[in-house]
C-alpha cells in the first residue's frame, strides 16, 4: 500500500536472500529489541559512536529515537536513510547510508549491522550489495564510501571482498582511546562492472527523489 505522505515508508530492496524494509515503528522496535540481545562482543566496540554501550532499556529507546530523528532531519542537503534487514520473515540487522550535499556530490556513505546471532553467514555482504545497487542505480551516486576501524575484520572483510579501493586513514576516539579507521571508495563504474546484479529489485524509488532534491 503506498503511503500517502511519506514516500520511504514504501522504498524496498529485494535480493534473493534478504528484503531491505523501511523502518517505522513496528521495524523500529524490532530492531530496539534485536541490538538488546547484542550486536558485538562488549569488550570490542565497532561503532566510532557507542550506542551499543547504553543498559536497557535506555538502549532500545535511543535506538527509536535514532530512527524518528534521521527522518525528521531528511533534508536535499544531508539525509540518512535506514532499513531493517529482513530474512525469512525475521529482522536480523541494520543498513543504511548517509550524505551530504548529494544532489552535488552524488557520493554516499553506508553502515549496517547484525545481530549476534546472525553474524557469520554471509548475509553481510548481501545486504551491503542491496544497499549499493540502490544508491548507485535508484538515486545515481557516482561514489559510495565506507570505513572500519583496523581491527573490524568482519567489516573489512566484506569491504575488500566487493572490491572497495582504499582511500586513506583516519585518526579518531573510540571509547576515549584513540583507534585508527581506514577508509574506502567504489566508484560507479567499478559497481557497473563487478558488483552490479540482475537479481536485486528496487521498489518505491521515485517517489523519494523529489524529497532528496533529485
Amino acid at each position: 500500500m503506498t503511503h500517502p505522505i511519506w514516500p520511504f515508508f514504501d522504498l524496498r530492496v529485494v535480493t534473493p536472500r534478504l528484503e531491505l524494509r523501511p523502518i517505522d515503528d513496528e521495524m523500529s522496535t524490532a530492531l530496539a529489541l534485536l541490538a538488546a540481545k547484542g550486536v558485538h562482543d562488549p569488550a570490542f566496540m565497532p561503532f566510532r559512536i557507542p550506542w551499543t554501550d547504553a543498559p536497557s532499556p535506555q538502549l532500545e529507546r535511543n535506538a527509536m529515537q535514532f530512527h524518528w530523528r534521521t527522518r525528521a532531519e531528511l533534508s536535499p542537503e544531508r539525509w540518512m536513510i535506514n532499513f531493517a534487514v529482513v530474512v525469512d520473515g525475521e529482522v536480523v540487522g541494520s543498513t543504511g547510508f548517509l550524505a551530504e550535499e548529494f544532489p552535488a556530490t552524488r557520493s554516499f556513505e553506508t553502515g549496517s549491522w547484525l545481530g549476534l546471532e546472525f553474524q557469520g553467514r554471509g548475509i553481510g555482504k548481501e545486504m551491503r550489495i542491496a544497499n549499493l545497487q540502490l544508491g548507485f542505480d535508484g538515486f545515481g551516486a557516482q561514489i559510495a564510501t565506507t570505513a572500519a576501524w583496523d581491527d573490524n575484520g568482519p567489516s573489512l572483510g566484506v569491504t575488500r571482498r566487493l572490491g572497495y579501493s582504499e582511500n586513506g586513514h583516519a585518526f579518531l576516539t573510540r571509547r576515549g582511546v584513540v583507534a585508527r579507521q581506514t577508509r574506502f571508495e567504489m566508484t560507479r563504474e567499478y559497481f557497473d562492472a563487478h558488483v552490479r546484479r540482475d537479481d536485486i529489485e528496487l521498489h518505491g524509488v521515485a517517489p523519494c527523489l523529489p524529497l532528496l532534491g533529485l
